[in-house]
């Protein structure tokens, strides 16, 4: 494995600095006494902050002079409401373009980035069924691996101006804060947590910790580049997760939601919450890297503390 760790000051930018992974990056980087460059939609209030509108494929370049690594977490909660038309197109555009933006503003630069590291997600690889897949698997069918496989072409310019990219395809993170889990906890604690569906459907999930761990991984190993899937080594199914979740948590897991309830609820996202991606971070763990919580006890009991 080829190791260049980031100098001691070293400036990252992030898109997407306020979100869970992002504003989790940004406390790591900076504890670790880098300068983190927060890419904002507002007009900048302080120093470290860097205006950009991706919607209009804007962004000041100039501020990213001088970045070690540029990281683009940026994009329209996948969860966040019901998928009609409108907010399919907000999801794409949001990843797309605001990816496309940020591949050319570096490639513009005099000194560029060494690293450019661009968020993806699992979803790329659609529903896997039983079969566990890896890096070396074709994009899926459907929605969400249409948009991954845009997202990811989007960084053309900065792959084609010699700037390593990577793709990361991010799981489920495991946290009390957002994402998936931010919404599982509370019912869980209440005892009305259970399976989804009938169960059976993988759940590739990471730690909140490891996320980031991965992340830094990602910029810091030059061998590194092109897709490498940011989720734990052992996926579970849903009932597994479920019952996990209850040990944990000391409650009953009792409830069910079936599936035509889910869909009933959720429309055309349900298909992706039934659906199972068994995927394995193949690349990620041959580059060495070291899961610090690989078990979903201990990501759970990470995510609690």
């Amino acid at each position: 494995m080829s190791e260049s760790p980031l100098s001691p000051r070293s400036r990252v930018a992030i898109a997407g600095a306020s979100g869970l992974i992002g504003s989790a990056l940004a406390r790591s980087l900076t504890a670790d006494g880098h300068e983190v460059v927060r890419l904002v939609r507002r007009a900048p209030r302080t120093k470290d902050e860097v205006r950009w509108d991706p919607d209009a494929q804007r962004v000041d370049a100039d501020g990213l002079a001088g970045c070690a690594a540029v990281v683009n977490l940026a994009g329209a909660g996948i969860a966040s409401r019901r998928w009609t038309a409108a907010y399919r197109a907000k999801i794409r555009d949001s990843r797309v373009l605001g990816t496309a933006t940020l591949a050319e503003a570096v490639a513009s630069l005099d000194s560029p980035p060494r690293v450019f590291v661009n968020g993806s997600a699992m979803g790329f690889y659609g529903d896997t069924g039983s079969r566990a897949v890896d890096e070396t698997a074709p994009p899926g069918d459907g929605f969400l691996p249409s948009v991954c496989v845009a997202w990811e072409e989007a960084t053309g310019a900065a792959q084609e101006a010699g700037i390593r990219t990577v793709f990361a395809r991010t799981g489920l993170v495991v946290a009390r804060g957002g994402g998936a889990w931010g919404k599982l906890f509370p019912l869980f604690k209440a005892g009305l947590g259970g399976r989804l569906g009938n169960g059976r459907q993988y759940w590739s999930y990471i730690a909140l910790h490891d996320e980031v761990a991965a992340l830094r991984h990602l910029i810091d190993t030059e061998s590194l580049s092109g897709p490498v899937n940011l989720t734990g080594p052992e996926p579970l199914t849903n009932a597994e997760v479920t019952e996990a979740m209850g040990r944990v948590l000391n409650r009953p897991t009792l409830f069910a939601v079936p599936a035509p309830v889910l869909r009933l609820v959720l429309g055309d996202m349900a298909g992706d919450i039934l659906g199972s991606q068994r995927v394995l971070p193949t690349r990620l763990l041959e580059s060495g890297f070291s899961f610090a919580f690989p078990s979903i006890e201990g990501a759970l009991r990470a995510a609690l503390r």
